[in-house]
């Protein structure tokens, strides 16, 4: 039972990142690997769903302004699916973008900040809400 536990404990924790600007999934993924997480890109939402109900993330973090990943719909393809609707979800939207703010709310999005906000404090963010998540 000990051992079970210790290797769970080392097994690397996912995070499915959904940030097509590599630049700045670098930047994300370099805040994370030193604690062992393990982050896999997604591209599109499709993916995230295939992703998510085989990889069991912790948590997901969606970039809501990359038109690449079409990142409402795939938060829309994440919450409506029962298995996987309580896999916190992490967003950043510009600020000035009150209504993808508001839809991202409105599809049970567990917390959205700004890119900035982001950016200066995104393992807290996350380490927050995977510790207590908000219900979606």
């Amino acid at each position: 039972m000990e051992s079970e536990r210790s290797q769970q404990s080392l097994a690397p924790r996912t995070i499915l990142v959904g940030v097509s600007d590599v630049f700045f999934y670098t930047k994300i993924r370099d805040a994370f690997r030193p604690r062992a997480y393990q982050l896999v890109r997604i591209r599109h939402p499709e993916e995230l769903r295939e992703k998510a109900a085989t990889l069991h993330p912790i948590a997901v973090i969606l970039n809501m302004n990359d038109d690449q990943l079409n990142a409402l719909h795939a938060l829309r393809t994440l919450k409506s699916d029962e298995q996987l609707r309580q896999i916190p979800v992490l967003a950043f939207a510009n600020h000035e973008e009150v209504e993808t703010w508001r839809q991202a709310q409105a599809l049970g999005i567990n917390k959205i900040v700004s890119r900035n906000e982001f950016s200066a404090r995104t393992f807290a963010l996350l380490e927050d809400l995977t510790r207590n998540p908000l219900p979606a």
